[in-house]
């Protein structure tokens, strides 16, 4: 596939898109050349920048024609290099911000119009403003976008109570590799017409179709909340406070994030204005918060009582509940800022884990050993959201250890971590997707029938293999 012996390229796209839809320069084109964590740096013939749909549409279509790798990127907030060009030069990048309407908003039935350029940000905004509430919550909601969010199927910190992306989603809009619409946006909770046609799209990366538009699920706005740091002799303890805590709210848990002591210490050391909210040091904690749509529940005094039976019990070791806004925002400041402390203490190695919650507490054991005894430079730091499995398995480089050396140690600690997933059930992708960084891993654990299934439906969808080239599935022929 090559862009460079096709003819009058820039004419064709002006044509197109006009001239502000398309950046040609090199000053222009870099931002959108290198993904968030700097790990891909790529080439672009141009950068398209459509306004409307039907300028995707035609730019899709044009591009078949002529075989063009067409690369689409939202806020380029991902972790997998999934919406960066390769470096031949010969791919156009597909820039979404300028689809960026809200539609509509039906407040009568909990849903939100809005094109894939929105940002999460002016989703959760948009819902706001008609006294509902759109449920994702990721800290780079200022920059990610919804179409990026339905193409990685984000999670989050609140997947426990509403469920991750695939779950928000009531209709998409859709333009195929050929430019043809698949206008199936429609805001229906029931629909038993065949196929279930859009969740093939949630979660392919852009590798199938262009996502331009989603019909999304709102819900009530939270009017009350409780919300609170326990500490825990161990993450087995983490998982029975959960069963109970959601037995005992009338399964009311939006958020349970397990945080072991070295995530409390970095996040203390590096970022401004974080504590130790207990002030003595235990080896693991929770931040849990129940939560609302009713004003004036009692929601303070069921996770009080909760947990101070639990603590009368020794199955936590202390906890403390925020009294007020201020308290809350500091709790959560802690838990998000975990990533950038890590940063800030130097290299790490990451993993995006899911597992049942019944084995976390036995893989982290065993998993934690094996690095004890084989990788001496590193330390481990484990935390996420526990209540949906979830879990950063990451490896921090230890004071005073070699970095180069340190990182070099990566291949060996990814199929080590890896492998105990599969023994133990579980996924070695949550949330991040699959993008450039995970094709050999998807290789390796997925099923052959499944890998047979997932080929078979890009050929279907894809023939010229135009979309997202060289994502997911890795480079085919088409």
């Amino acid at each position: 596939m090559t862009t460079l012996a096709v003819p009058n390229i820039e004419a064709r796209l002006l044509d197109i898109l006009g001239p502000e839809g398309l950046m040609l320069s090199a000053a222009q084109m870099a931002p959108f050349l290198v993904d968030h964590r700097q790990l891909y740096h790529g080439r672009a013939r141009a950068v398209a920048a459509p306004r409307t749909v039907e300028e995707v549409s035609r730019l899709l279509a044009w591009c078949n024609d002529e075989r063009i790798g067409v690369v689409p990127q939202g806020g380029n907030t991902g972790y997998c290099g999934g919406a960066t060009p390769d470096e031949s030069g010969c791919e156009i990048v597909l820039c979404m911000r300028r689809l960026a309407r809200i539609r509509s908003v039906d407040a009568l039935n909990y849903s939100l119009l809005a094109e894939a350029g929105c940002t999460l940000h002016e989703v959760r905004a948009a819902a706001d403003a008609a006294a509902r509430l759109f449920p994702l919550s990721l800290g780079s909601e200022g920059s990610c976008q919804i179409g990026g969010n339905l193409s990685t199927n984000a999670g989050g910190l609140s997947v426990l109570r509403y469920g991750m992306m695939r779950d928000l989603v009531l209709g998409l809009e859709v333009v195929l590799a050929d430019g043809r619409l698949l206008p199936c946006a429609q805001a229906l909770r029931k629909d038993n017409t065949g196929y279930d046609v859009k969740s093939l799209f949630v979660g392919a990366e852009g590798t199938l179709g262009i996502i331009t538009a989603a019909n999304l699920k709102l819900f009530p706005q939270i009017r009350s909340s409780a919300t609170a740091f326990v500490a825990l002799p161990d993450i087995a303890g983490a998982v029975a406070l959960l069963s109970e805590l959601r037995a005992a709210s009338g399964d009311r848990v939006s958020s349970f994030e397990l945080i072991p002591r070295i995530a409390v210490e970095l996040a203390a050391r590096h970022i401004p204005l974080v504590a130790d909210p207990l002030g003595h040091p235990h080896p693991w904690y929770v931040l849990c918060e129940l939560s609302s749509s009713e004003e004036g529940t009692a929601l303070a005094e069921v996770l009080e009582r909760a947990l101070g039976d639990a603590l009368e019990r020794g199955a936590i070791l202390d906890a403390a509940i925020a009294q007020n806004e201020r308290q809350r925002q500091a709790l959560w400041r802690l838990r998000e800022n975990i990533p950038e402390a890590q940063r800030r203490d130097g290299a790490s190695l990451k993993h995006d884990l899911s597992l049942p919650i019944t084995v976390l507490a036995q893989f982290v054991e065993r998993a934690a050993a094996w690095l004890d005894a084989n990788v001496p430079e590193g330390r481990l730091v484990a935390y996420g959201h526990l209540g949906d499995g979830n879990l950063h398995f990451n490896l921090n480089q230890a004071p005073g250890a070699d970095r180069t050396r340190f990182l070099a140690r990566e291949a060996v600690v990814k199929r080590a971590v890896h492998d105990l997933v599969r023994d133990f059930g579980g996924s070695f992708s949550a949330e991040h997707g699959i993008g450039q960084l995970k094709i050999d891993e998807l290789a390796r654990y997925a099923p052959p029938v499944e890998l047979e299934v997932m080929r078979a439906i890009k050929r279907a969808l894809d023939p010229r293999g135009i979309l997202n080239p060289g994502k997911v599935l890795g480079t085919e022929p088409p």
